[in-house]
This record gives C-alpha cells, sequence and structure tokens, in this order.
C-alpha cells in the first residue's frame, strides 16, 4: 500500500509537492514502457500530418484537423508530435520513436497496462490517503521529453475551447506572470518515482540536453465531490467515456 504518513501528508501540503522514490516497481516501469513500443509501433499517424499543402486554403484545412484531432483527443489515444519531424509530403524525416512529443489523453481507460498502473491499489491508497473521496480520472499522458527537446510549465493560464465555429479552435484565459526561476525547486527522480504536483502548483520541466528520451506517464485526478467541472475546458467528459472514477 501507499498511504501516506502524517508528515508527507503534512509536507504536500505545505510544498503543494511530494516526491515518492521507488513508488512504481521495475517490473511496471518495463512493461509500461514495452506497451508504449508496441503502441508507437503500430500507430497510425494523423492524415492531417500525411497530407501534402499548396495553398493557403489547404494550410489552414490542415491547422483545422490538427486543432480538431486534438479537441477530440480527450477520449481517444492519440499521437502528438515534435515540430519537424515530418517532410512536406508527411513522411518522417526521423525515426517514428523519436518523433513522438506525447501521447494523449485516455491511456488510463482504454490500455490495460495503464489502466491497471491508474487504478492500481497503491495509488488508490495514496488517494484516499490524501482525503480524495470521489477522484475521477480526468486525462492521462505518456510525454517521451525526447533529447535535446525544450520544456513544459506553468499553471497561470487555462487553455478554453473557443466559441463553436471559431478559429482557432482553443484559447488562453489568464496571463503568463514572469517567474523568478530562483524560486524553483530542482527535483531530481530516479526512474520508478511518483511526482505528485497539486494542481495550483507552479511547474516545468526544462530542456533535455542528454542522448536519452526521459519518459513519463502522468494522469491527473479532480474531486468529483463537490465540484463541477467547467464546460470552458479544452477536455470535456463524453458519453462514450465519462471520467471514470479512481476507486474500483
Amino acid at each position: 500500500m501507499a498511504c501516506l504518513s502524517s508528515s508527507q501528508l503534512q509536507k504536500f501540503q505545505e510544498d503543494g509537492f511530494l516526491v515518492l522514490e521507488g513508488f512504481l516497481s521495475a517490473e511496471e516501469c518495463v512493461a509500461m514502457q514495452q506497451r508504449i513500443g508496441r503502441i508507437v509501433a503500430e500507430m497510425d499517424v494523423p492524415p492531417h500530418c500525411r497530407t501534402e499543402f499548396s495553398t493557403h486554403e489547404e494550410e489552414q484545412l490542415r491547422a483545422q484537423g490538427s486543432t480538431d484531432y486534438f479537441l477530440s483527443s480527450g477520449d481517444k489515444i492519440r499521437f502528438f508530435f515534435e515540430k519537424g519531424v515530418f517532410d512536406e509530403k508527411g513522411n518522417f524525416l526521423i525515426p517514428p520513436e523519436k518523433s513522438i512529443n506525447k501521447i494523449g489523453h485516455a491511456l488510463h481507460a482504454h490500455d490495460p497496462v495503464f489502466r491497471s498502473i491508474t487504478h492500481s491499489p497503491k495509488v488508490q491508497a495514496l488517494a484516499r490517503s490524501l482525503g480524495l473521496q470521489m477522484p475521477v480520472v480526468v486525462q492521462s499522458m505518456y510525454i517521451f521529453k525526447q533529447p535535446h527537446i525544450g520544456g513544459k510549465g506553468g499553471v497561470s493560464r487555462r487553455m478554453v475551447r473557443a466559441p463553436a465555429g471559431s478559429a482557432p479552435g482553443t484559447s488562453f484565459l489568464g496571463s503568463e506572470p514572469a517567474w523568478d526561476n530562483s524560486l524553483f525547486v530542482p527535483t531530481p527522480v530516479r526512474r520508478g518515482a511518483l511526482v505528485l504536483i497539486h494542481g495550483e502548483v507552479v511547474h516545468k520541466s526544462k530542456q533535455n540536453l542528454s542522448d536519452r528520451s526521459r519518459q513519463v506517464y502522468t494522469f491527473h485526478l479532480m474531486e468529483a465531490s463537490g465540484t463541477t467541472w467547467s464546460p470552458e475546458n479544452w477536455l470535456q467528459p463524453t458519453a462514450e467515456l465519462p471520467f471514470p472514477p479512481l476507486y474500483t
């Protein structure tokens, strides 16, 4: 089981994040990486990445196809690529496994390996020790953090859906302040660690300067008890996949 101690719970409440080394076993890490390898080997590249465009109108259609692909990914397993990995005809310029930025956003629902990890007894015990009454899984991502690729972070802006029929399909509410880099706390972790992050904590991942990918499986939980999911949020539950309860 993975219940937090009183000191761990207090640290999380004070800092907004907590590192749990060794949360995943070596076998679980291998199982996820092997499963991702098979998913990538069998992936269908989205049509908007495979189509050759020559006119401005066709380029607009490509952009719209990319937006639609993203906005409808909340209940599917879909592939999102780094920039500049395709030629003008949609062929890979680098090996496909090195081209992917992330896979999202419903591995937790549709893949048995990731469903098992997400709903494992130790994850459920961790959520209970945090006091979550009715946690649901909102989304999941497998992030590759390819070698020499830039970072991601920040939560002061919300990505929301634009009004129907308008372009682009998403917009941002709020603005990104100039964060003082000296306030960020470096948190290196080992393979198998779990990094627990509160939803309001600003976090980022700096550029991967190594020659190896820095892979992570991440999933987001929401307390459903007494909470209303904003209809403005870009990701929405669907009839086919309501947000699944974490507790089984």
